[in-house]
């Protein structure tokens, strides 16, 4: 049986906590967006949703929701709503500019 050195050890924990940050990292893209006091983009409000399909409003949410970085996965999983509809407003977020697009007011 092998024992570990002391710098064996110094090194499986530095290699511990990158893999930590990293998945801290990705954990916080993944999830859904959390509503900050007096912000009122919320992903499930019923105003973003006509039967099955986003409002005009709920396309305004999922916009910002992408200009927050967040993931295709995420955004779906926040709106309630598929992948693929997701990665199509996710283009059209890119066609009109990403970020940098015009604002729509959240009416």
């Amino acid at each position: 049986m092998t024992t570990l050195t002391a710098n064996d050890i110094n090194l499986v924990l530095t290699l511990l906590g990158a893999a930590r940050e990293n998945l801290d990292r990705i954990e916080k893209k993944l999830r859904p967006s959390e509503s900050q006091p007096g912000d009122d983009l919320d992903p499930g409000n019923p105003l973003n949703k006509i039967g099955d399909n986003l409002s005009p409003r709920g396309v305004e949410v999922c916009y910002r929701l992408y200009d927050q970085g967040k993931t295709r996965y995420a955004v779906s999983q926040a709106l309630k709503i598929s992948y693929g509809a997701a990665t199509h407003r996710f283009h059209a977020w890119e066609k009109l500019g990403g970020v940098n697009r015009q604002r729509q007011p959240l009416e």
